[in-house]
């Protein structure tokens, strides 16, 4: 039986909270098991994190190259096998400028398979990270 958008945006909502309060153990129960991230080429992360444990390993990396403020989630939409979230990064530095970008979530059923965010400018995240290096 195929999944509602609505369903699908519930389980996005409940993916952001758990890992919002690095609850890993519940955002796994909400991915594949073949579950895989794709950063893009040129960003500090860059690469591909596979299985349920990936968004715990990448959620690691991340935090531990960028100092992130807040995630300001703007916006979901939903539509096929896919939720789209739209968001921004803001850092400790205020200094540096909000990244910008596109989260698109596809799903295999009521899981989660594939996270691949894009980022409208990759500058910020790149900045942020360089900036975290010389601190």
């Amino acid at each position: 039986m195929p999944v509602s958008d609505a369903r699908k945006l519930e389980i996005v909502h409940a993916l952001y909270a758990a890992t919002s309060v690095g609850d890993f153990d519940k955002a796994e129960t909400f991915l594949t098991d073949d579950f895989f991230i794709t950063e893009a080429d040129g960003l500090p992360m860059s690469g591909v994190y596979r299985g349920r444990r990936a968004l715990r390993d990448l959620y690691a990396k991340v935090f531990g190259m960028l100092d992130v403020a807040s995630l300001d989630v703007k916006a979901h939409c939903a539509g096929g096998d896919y939720v789209v979230t739209i968001l921004a990064l803001d850092f400790a530095d205020k200094r540096l400028a909000r990244a910008e970008l596109c989260e698109v979530f596809r799903f295999c059923g009521d899981k989660v398979c594939e996270i691949k965010p894009f980022y409208f400018d990759p500058a910020p995240v790149i900045a942020a990270a360089a900036a975290k290096k010389r601190d």
